[in-house]
């Protein structure tokens, strides 16, 4: 049944990523924070982690270790008519490319999927058993 967990894992780190892609894509214009600057794209990071409590069965889960955020500077555009333009005109945007994260995003659907039809692969494969042992 661990199999199951190894599904479940990756399908709830999967699920933060586009969360997390979906916030950056949702404030992609944002130029003012609480923190007082444009938004900081975020980066999921993801770690193994057993499954088992017995380490000789080398079967890992994946889970999230951390958000992060991008160390890439925010992009400087000229706009004087912004109200968050500088005294020289110029507006710093988040770092975000609309097009890298729709990439983003969909590499994480497929990979959300693949999950979850290798969970109903298992699930099928335990029936076949489960049937089996009833003839």
């Amino acid at each position: 049944m661990d199999i199951f967990k190894v599904s479940a894992s990756a399908l709830e780190a999967q699920r933060v990523r586009m969360n997390t892609i979906a916030s950056n894509m949702a404030n992609a214009q944002t130029t003012k924070t609480e923190a007082g600057g444009p938004y900081v794209r975020k980066d999921v990071v993801f770690s193994a982690t057993p499954v088992t409590s017995n380490p000789a069965d080398k079967l890992d889960g994946v889970r999230v270790s951390n958000v992060v955020e991008d160390k890439k500077p925010p992009v400087t555009i000229y706009d004087p008519g912004h109200p968050d333009a500088d005294e020289n005109g110029y507006v710093s945007m988040p770092n975000i490319n609309v097009i890298e994260e729709m990439v983003n995003m969909m590499m994480a659907l497929r990979a959300y999927e693949a999950n979850v039809r290798a969970f109903n692969i298992s699930k099928g494969m335990f029936q076949k058993a489960l049937e089996l042992g009833r003839l």
